[in-house]
C-alpha cells in the first residue's frame, strides 16, 4: 500500500477515535455516517483484524485497535515534526490548535490570551473548550491543556506558566459574625463553601505549616462545581472558601475578602501548560505555549 494512503488511514482512525462515534466523525470529515462505516470496514479488512467493537452508544477499542491507534498517533506526530523541520525554523505557525482549560480560569485568562495570539498568528485555527472536570491528558482530544498543580502523567510535556497557590478566605462580615479561625481544627465549627471539581477528594483540605500537616474534612451547607459561584457566596458572607489566588487576589486587595489561617498553606496549584509528547516540536504548539507564558508572566507578576 502506498505510504500516503497508509498515512490517510491512520489520520482517519485517529479522527474517528477522537470524535468517539461514527456520526461525530462523519460531521468532522464532512461525509455520511455510512461512508465512515464503509471506510472503517475497509481498513479492518486490509489489516485482517477487528479494530473496534461497536455498540449502540460507543466505540470500544480492541487490543489490536489500541496498538494501531497508539502507533498511528506516534507516526503522524513524527511525520508532522519532520515536515516542520524541513520547512525551517522560520516557518509560520499554521493548522488546527485544540485548547482545553477550566471554566473560570479559561474565561478570565486563557480566552484573552487566545484572542491576542490569534491576531499575530492568522494561519492558526483555534478551538477552545472549557470544562468543569478536565479530560484525561492521555486522550487525543486536545493539543494543549492548561492545568493546576503538578502534571499528573509522565507521558505529557509540561511547562510552568505561572506560580499559584490556594488561599482560605472569607468576607469581613462573616468573620465578624462567626469569629476568625485560629487553627485548622477551628474550621469544624465554621460554615465551609465546598467546591466539587475534578478528581480532588471532595471536602478534604490538607493544610501545612512548616513540618506540621493537618487534614481537615470541611463540611458546609453550600457546595458547587463552579468556582465563581463559590467566591460569590463567600463575598455574600456565607462562609469560608478555599480558592486559587488568581481568582480571589483582587478581592483580597480591595478588602472584600480577608485571608484565613494565613500561616497554613495548601498543596501548590501552579499553572502549567501540558501537551502530548508527539506535539513537542509542533510549531503552533510551541508558539502558543510561548505566548501563554508571556501573557501569564505579565498578568500574574507580583
Amino acid at each position: 500500500m502506498p505510504h500516503a494512503a497508509a498515512s490517510q488511514e491512520m489520520q482517519f482512525f485517529s479522527v474517528l477515535m477522537r470524535c468517539g462515534s461514527l456520526s461525530a466523525a462523519a460531521r468532522e470529515l464532512q461525509v455520511s455516517p455510512p461512508a465512515v462505516s464503509k471506510r472503517l470496514a475497509a481498513l479492518e479488512a486490509r489489516l485482517a483484524v477487528t479494530l473496534l467493537n461497536r455498540t449502540t452508544r460507543r466505540l470500544a477499542l480492541t487490543p489490536e485497535g489500541e496498538t494501531y491507534l497508539v502507533n498511528a498517533r506516534r507516526i503522524l506526530g513524527e511525520i508532522e515534526t519532520l515536515e516542520r523541520e524541513l520547512q525551517g525554523a522560520h516557518s509560520e505557525a499554521s493548522g488546527l490548535l485544540r485548547v482545553n482549560a477550566t471554566l473560570g480560569f479559561g474565561r478570565m485568562h486563557v480566552a484573552p490570551a487566545i484572542a491576542s495570539f490569534a491576531r499575530t498568528h492568522p494561519n492558526v485555527e483555534i478551538q477552545l473548550q472549557l470544562s468543569v472536570n478536565p479530560p484525561p491528558l492521555t486522550e487525543d482530544a486536545f493539543d494543549v491543556c492548561v492545568r493546576f498543580g503538578e502534571p499528573p502523567d509522565a507521558r505529557v510535556v509540561a511547562r510552568l506558566l505561572a506560580p499559584n497557590r490556594r488561599l482560605l478566605c472569607a468576607s469581613p462580615a462573616y468573620l465578624q459574625r462567626q469569629g476568625t479561625p485560629r487553627s485548622p481544627h477551628d474550621l469544624a465549627s465554621h460554615s465551609i463553601i465546598a467546591i466539587r471539581q475534578g478528581d480532588e477528594a471532595y471536602g478534604v483540605w490538607r493544610l501545612r505549616s512548616g513540618k506540621r500537616v493537618e487534614t481537615v474534612r470541611a463540611r458546609g451547607r453550600l457546595s458547587t462545581n463552579d468556582g465563581e459561584i463559590a467566591v460569590n457566596w463567600a463575598l455574600a458572607g456565607h462562609g469560608i472558601v478555599l480558592r486559587a489566588e488568581w481568582d480571589v487576589a483582587r478581592y483580597l486587595r480591595s478588602g472584600r475578602l480577608r485571608p484565613v489561617l494565613e500561616n497554613w498553606q495548601t498543596p501548590p496549584a501552579d499553572i502549567h501548560a501540558v501537551w502530548p509528547v508527539r506535539h513537542q516540536a509542533t510549531l503552533r504548539v510551541r508558539a502558543f505555549v510561548d505566548h501563554l507564558a508571556q501573557e501569564f508572566s505579565r498578568r500574574f507578576a507580583a
